[in-house]
């Protein structure tokens, strides 16, 4: 069996995991929490996204936020846009990194983002070609690849023609995102296969969602196809407003915790992770969703 030496993290949770959040918290939260998680090691975050501030309120203050922000020597800081508009926004705030986002689904894709799989791509293209035109990197993501609250099973097959058109216009790197967690770590290894088809497995990321438990070991399965880019999210923050019963992201600690355990290299440190991830928990007032860091709370305050 063989697995990549190194994997690189990109955090979602300031973005994908707060936006789908009912607090609408304070931009110096969101700036601490993207401080300590650059101290803690990762190098990829995903900070806001410049949608409608009517439709996620959530990230109305990204532009602020990015501005709040204090050189972050190293760190690749992205944001989600969902047109030119919102990729003007981002350019004026000096962002190198943006990110598209479809889905595999028609009714996803419609109730998501308001147009069909086709429009949307007709949409993207624009933004990608004056991306490129400024020199910032585009990342494509693909919604409900194992599975659609609407639809039910979707085809490996559809998902790689997405992620094959998104790659075709321009995007760098494709997200694979099982947005609703369904999916088991079979079905996640024959996704990964039928897409690597398409887009080379050097510039595909995971994006999975835990709500059935299943996403470390659906990550595991596609580690040992080469995959080598995982998206998580701090505190296992997330879930989708149009995929109800959808829970957050895989828990960045305990992605790590597994990583290190394997011998792989992620260049983040747990155990001040798992700090960034204390604290925004403590933020919304609960409990953090990472069982590697509720472990290491518990470990801490044992006598023993």
């Amino acid at each position: 069996m063989s697995l990549p030496a190194h994997i690189r993290i990109v955090e979602t949770g300031p973005r994908d995991g707060l936006q789908n959040e009912t607090a609408i918290l304070p931009v110096e939260t969101k700036r601490a929490l993207i401080e300590l998680l650059a101290e803690a090691g990762v190098r990829n975050i995903e900070a806001g996204s410049f949608v409608s501030p009517k439709l996620v309120p959530q990230m109305a203050l990204t532009a602020e936020l990015l501005a709040r922000l204090p050189p972050l020597p190293g760190i690749r800081l992205s944001v989600l846009v969902p047109n030119l508009q919102g990729l003007e926004a981002a350019l004026a705030c000096g962002v190198k990194e943006v990110a598209v986002f479809g889905a595999a689904s028609e009714t996803f894709s419609r109730k998501n983002i308001g147009c069909s799989i086709a429009e949307s791509l007709a949409r993207f293209a624009p933004v990608i070609e004056r991306a490129a035109a400024a020199g910032v990197r585009v990342r494509g993501y693909v919604s409900c690849v194992l599975g659609c609250p609407y639809e039910g099973a979707v085809a490996p097959e559809k998902v790689a023609s997405v992620a094959r058109d998104l790659a075709v216009m321009g995007c760098q790197e494709i997200s694979l995102g099982d947005t609703i967690g369904i999916g088991t770590p079979l079905q996640a290894k024959r996704l990964i296969e039928a897409v690597a088809l398409d887009v080379p497995v050097e510039r595909l990321a995971l994006h999975f969602h835990d709500t059935y438990g299943q996403a470390l070991a659906n990550i595991f399965a596609c580690l040992e196809l080469g995959v080598s880019v995982i998206d998580s999210s701090v505190a296992g923050l997330g879930g989708c407003p149009y995929a109800p019963g959808a829970s957050g992201n895989a828990a960045t600690e305990d992605v790590v915790y597994m990583l290190d355990g394997m011998g792989i290299e992620t260049g983040i440190d747990l155990s001040a992770l798992a700090e960034a991830g204390e604290f925004i928990s403590a933020q919304l007032g609960r409990e953090s969703g990472s069982r590697v860091s509720r472990a290491l709370a518990a470990k801490r305050s044992s006598p023993s």
